[in-house]
């Protein structure tokens, strides 16, 4: 096998986070050395990298119902006028250039850089015959907007009992899981249960995550605070209802201003470097707990039935030597000091080479379960390309269903790269906590800095 070449991916990369984020550079270099271990078991490709399972851009997402205070509110923060599609999920870019540009779902299929690289392969396994149309579930909206440089926001559809279906129920969840912020407006819990269950469902399955923002819209009235507490109190006594007890509320008022909004959206580069390096750490975890266990059974159940077919052969070979016995008598040959051994030999000179092409014949069959369970486990690792390199002459004749790489050595840097990943948790904890302390003291540095 090549060498493992660096991914442009990693390089461009690690030159984005060069200057501005230490943290999120040797997070790169952790992904490097992860890439080199998979490529040495035939999981990734020379150029590919297990860094695209995560998106580096820090991820804002709104969730609403049918009420147009979803797409206003956009409108509001972003100071742009959007015409966007209602019924797709729509990812908004920053452009420099004064007229926006709609780009197809295509391109958001085939960019890595982007939250929904290859969700066409997702989209194909829950609805066959739909992963050809991610145009029309997708789109690429660019914005000349301050607000959106070096960041993304995903705008997904209003919950429509008419366009509702598997693939948008698997894209909203998607969505949600891969943001580092929601913003879930309320009219989501005002429309028809049977439409909005799953994005509930989805907010219940991360609300501990700390990711979601509830928006309740009064911008029609003017609210004094005590008002604005009562409102929030009655929603999170409704939500409870609901089964969510978690998340912040803020409500939009004539009189009110969306600075908690601005605070969770300053924060969003804390939140996205926290999310690549739980990615990281998942990715590391995955080849111990998930790709090796998913190829050992696959090994397992090949070397049994290949085993059980050849001793099938080896059946038929002996119910014909019992045959030629009635029939001639051939078992004094066997015993035979010269004979004897030269038939045993004979047998195991025909035998070899029909085990290996039956073990051929049924690593195929393993080889497409493989490919079925990669997409169900949606790992980018390729699982079937490990159980091809397991497949050496001696571990087909010998009982070995252990994977090619499943050592010492190789757990042993698997640890190194978890601590590696535990250390720059703790560096990003470092790091905020002295963000925080110098905004704390900001004001009075300022002041005797102009004393003196």
């Amino acid at each position: 096998m090549a060498d493992k070449t660096v991914s442009k991916h990693l390089i461009n990369l690690e030159k984005q986070f060069a200057t501005n984020d230490p943290v999120l550079q040797k997070a790169v270099k952790v992904f490097q050395e992860l890439d080199e271990l998979e490529h040495e078991m035939a999981l990734v490709d020379s150029d590919e990298t297990t860094a695209r399972q995560s998106s580096w851009w820090p991820l804002i997402s709104t969730v609403g119902g049918y009420s147009p205070a979803k797409s206003e509110f956009l409108n509001r923060l972003l100071d742009a006028q959007l015409n966007t599609t209602r019924h797709k999920f729509t990812v908004l870019q920053y452009t420099p250039q004064a007229n926006s540009a709609t780009l197809p779902g295509s391109a958001l299929d085939a960019d890595h850089r982007l939250p929904f690289y290859q969700i066409s392969r997702d989209i194909e396994q829950v609805s066959p015959g739909e992963g050809s149309k991610v145009n029309s579930y997708l789109e690429l909206v660019t914005v000349n907007s301050s607000k959106l440089k070096n960041k993304l926001v995903i705008d997904t559809p209003v919950l429509n009992p008419a366009a509702e279906n598997a693939v948008n129920a698997l894209l909203r969840q998607h969505v949600i899981a891969i943001s580092d912020l929601v913003l879930v407006f309320t009219d989501l819990f005002e429309t028809d249960p049977e439409f909005n269950k799953d994005a509930i469902a989805s907010i219940i399955q991360y609300q501990d995550t700390n990711k979601f923002l509830f928006v309740i819209d009064h911008s029609e009235l003017n609210l004094n605070d005590h008002k604005t507490h009562e409102i929030i109190i009655s929603w999170q006594r409704r939500l409870n209802e609901f089964g969510i007890f978690t998340g912040q509320f803020v409500v939009l008022s004539q009189n009110g201003n969306a600075s908690q909004i601005e605070q969770r959206i300053n924060n969003l580069n804390n939140d996205r470097s926290y999310r690549v390096l739980e990615s990281l750490e998942n990715s590391i975890r995955a080849v111990d707990d998930v790709i090796m266990v998913e190829v050992e059974s696959a090994l397992a159940t090949w070397k049994e039935r290949c085993n059980a077919t050849t001793l099938i052969i080896l059946s038929f070979i002996i119910m014909l030597i019992l045959f030629a016995e009635i029939a001639v008598g051939v078992l004094d040959l066997f015993f035979d000091p010269i004979i004897g051994p030269a038939i045993i030999v004979g047998l195991i000179a025909l035998l070899t080479p029909l085990h290996i092409v039956v073990s051929r014949v049924h690593a195929k069959f393993i080889i497409n379960q493989l490919h079925k369970r990669q997409k169900q486990l949606n790992l980018s690792e390729d699982l079937s390309g490990l159980f091809e390199k397991s497949l050496t002459f001696w571990r087909i004749l010998l009982p070995i269903t252990q994977p090619v790489g499943k050592t010492k050595k190789n757990r042993k840097k698997l640890n190194s790269l978890l601590e590696q990943t535990k250390d720059l948790v703790q560096a990003l904890n470092d790091q905020f906590s002295r963000s925080q302390y110098q905004d704390y003291h900001a004001p009075y540095d300022a002041q005797v800095e102009e004393d003196y």
